[in-house]
């Protein structure tokens, strides 16, 4: 077997295609591939996303012509073991600005250092890297619109071009690792979407010609399907950003200002988590307000009999296809956080256990918006109202109906407000846990009185 003159460890970048890390450690000679299955990491996934990682790490190793290399542990003795096992001078990696992963990765630079192998970061799972977004002082930002000027003003690279001399490497693959994933495939109790880069290409391209025109209205209709699918596939980074904001340039409308926007929005909480690691588990704006334990209705909640259609749709959703479209991910957290009061990290993480795109950065700071204890002008005392929100977003009821058969008789917006129809709970669905207006008052009371504490 040739000596690898690098080792490329895949992370969050699952992919071949506009990969610069692939591209730099190319220049070194040989490369070897590889993917370290890390307990630490894997085991707590959940059932869903191991699932989904394992779907796509076997879509990979069919891109790089079943020359991906798996191991099992930790990286801090895995990687270095791995690299002088092929004679690898230098490991390639790109850039990890998340809390857990950057730790891991200065545990791995200070092992390599040890036995004299190099450490070379290049890219990023990001159009721009966490930290390079400044304003004139040199500092980050908090608001997302000043956030997003600033990040089209810095602009991004073009996508990065395969080497046309690329030699892969070969190492034999850890059978406990192999195991784990094809045992994640097996235990996966949902229905997984197409996996690998080729999935998401086709995927964006299939988006590009029927939804991007429609994008900026459609994408807050969960009964039309309006979104693009592709956060799944930026998750692992099977797709990178700056692909799809390439295919993007020259394309004028609404839906690809939107689109952007939306990857900018992607973009703003990796920043805003680099500079505050501490917001994993805590409120970024400190506001002392009292939270109830979580009880029956937090276990109503996630099983999605609340009594209140779009909220338990979504959850529904969520449990049957790991997903949940976006506009109802927001519905659902402003019940648990302002009606049923409960703090939101509960939430963020039940939903970081079932969604197959569960970023940390975005489901954390997503969730501490809409809580109105985080970034941008969301204060605490917007609350959404799920009947109104139904009726706006899902106007003939199609997608309760969808998530909720117990509802599928009542026809058109009277899906929403099924104590208003005589006939309404006769196949089961449960009466409302709560007065929403009540426990609105209730938790605008508690904002005021967290505002006049110190």
């Amino acid at each position: 077997m040739p000596e690898a003159g690098a080792l490329l460890w895949l992370r969050r970048d699952l992919r071949r295609g506009d990969h610069p890390a692939l591209g730099a450690a190319a220049a070194r000679g040989p490369v070897l591939v590889c993917f370290v299955v890390d307990p630490q990491f894997f085991d707590p996934a959940g059932p869903v996303r191991r699932g989904w990682l394992a779907a796509n790490l076997e879509a990979l190793a069919e891109a790089y012509d079943g020359r991906l290399c798996l191991r099992w542990g930790d990286p801090a003795e895995v990687i270095p073991a791995l690299a002088a096992e092929v004679g690898a001078g230098e490991v390639h990696v790109s850039t990890e600005t998340e809390p857990g992963g950057a730790a891991r990765d200065s545990r791995v630079r200070a092992e390599l250092a040890l036995r004299g192998i190099g450490w070379v970061e290049t890219g990023s799972p990001y159009a721009v890297t966490p930290g390079r977004v400044v304003n004139r002082s040199g500092d980050g930002y908090r608001v997302f619109g000043a956030f997003q000027r600033a990040w089209r003003e810095h602009g991004w690279r073009g996508p990065a071009v395969e080497p046309p001399d690329l030699r892969l490497a070969e190492a034999a693959t850890d059978h406990r690792a192999l195991a784990a994933v094809r045992t994640a495939l097996a235990e996966c109790p949902i229905e997984l979407p197409a996996a690998g880069e080729r999935a998401a290409l086709a995927r964006w391209a299939e988006f590009v010609e029927s939804g991007l025109a429609g994008y900026a209205t459609a994408r807050d209709r969960p009964d039309l399907g309006g979104t693009s699918g592709l956060s799944p596939y930026l998750k692992f980074g099977v797709v990178h950003p700056r692909t799809l904001l390439a295919d993007l340039t020259g394309r004028a409308g609404a839906g690809a200002d939107r689109f952007s926007t939306e990857l900018a929005w992607r973009e703003f909480y990796a920043d805003v988590l680099f500079r505050n690691p501490g917001s994993l588990d805590g409120d970024l704006n400190q506001l002392p307000i009292a939270y109830d334990d979580p009880g029956g209705g937090f276990d109503a909640w996630r099983a999605g009999r609340t009594g209140f259609p779009i909220v338990d749709a979504g959850m529904r959703q969520l449990l049957a296809e790991g997903w949940m479209h976006n506009r109802v991910r927001m519905i659902t957290a402003s019940f648990l956080t302002k009606d049923l009061h409960v703090w939101w990290r509960h939430g963020a993480d039940h939903f970081l256990e079932h969604l197959i795109d569960g970023d940390l950065a975005s489901n954390t700071h997503g969730w501490q918006w809409t809580a109105g204890t985080g970034t941008d002008a969301a204060p605490y005392f917007r609350v959404f109202n799920p009947m109104t929100q139904g009726e706006k977003f899902d106007p003939d009821g199609a997608y309760v109906r969808r998530y909720v058969p117990e509802l599928a008789h009542l026809g058109g917006a009277s899906a929403h407000r099924p104590w208003e129809s005589p006939d309404g709970y006769v196949h089961g669905y449960p009466e409302r846990i709560l007065d929403h207006a009540a426990e609105r008052t209730e938790a605008l009371a508690r904002y005021q009185r967290s505002r006049s504490r110190p």
